[in-house]
């Protein structure tokens, strides 16, 4: 299903001693995050303009307005980051929009189950989906997934033998 504000990351610490925050990016690329202008912070997701933000190593550093010193830095500690889904610009869904979807096999059209899972490997991103069985399915567009459908909040995926974790 889509949603309105996607997880990014979460602050995991201060930088430095003039106010600026790492946020460790989940699954995104830090240079895909420094695009956006505004960041929705917490549970409450108040939205925030960073003064400035750029990429250091794997983080993404923010400085907020008003947030000068390392105390004040640390305030943010732990806090979620989400983005706007409006302000991607993406019709590409993201990994927390297929939590919970419906997957069929696009051969047969039975439910397989529900997507449960979605880890990143450096080959490919893999799908957990469970039902009667529980199966991985490498994210590969065109091989194994044919389509997602968000607003059906379906995926058809192309099944082979083997793909169940609990078969010999």
């Amino acid at each position: 299903m889509k949603l309105e504000f996607i997880q990014v990351g979460r602050i995991v610490n201060a930088h430095g001693i003039r106010g600026e925050v790492r946020l460790l990016p989940n699954g995104f690329d830090p240079a895909y995050l420094t695009g956006f202008k505004t960041f929705f912070l917490g549970k409450d997701k108040t939205p925030v303009t960073p003064t400035a933000n750029h990429v250091h190593k794997s983080f993404v550093l923010l400085k907020f307005p008003g947030v000068d010193d390392m105390n004040a830095a640390l305030s943010y500690k732990e806090r979620p980051v989400f983005i706007c889904r409006d302000d991607t610009g993406s019709a590409v869904p993201f990994d927390d929009e297929l939590l919970g979807m419906d997957v069929k096999n696009a051969d047969t059209g039975e439910i397989v189950g529900k997507l449960t899972q979605v880890e990143d490997y450096p080959a490919s991103k893999v799908y957990t989906v469970k039902g009667e069985k529980t199966y991985l399915i490498p994210a590969v567009p065109e091989v194994f997934i044919i389509s997602a459908d968000l607003d059906a909040n379906v995926m058809l995926v192309h099944m082979l033998k083997g793909m169940e974790t609990d078969e010999n």
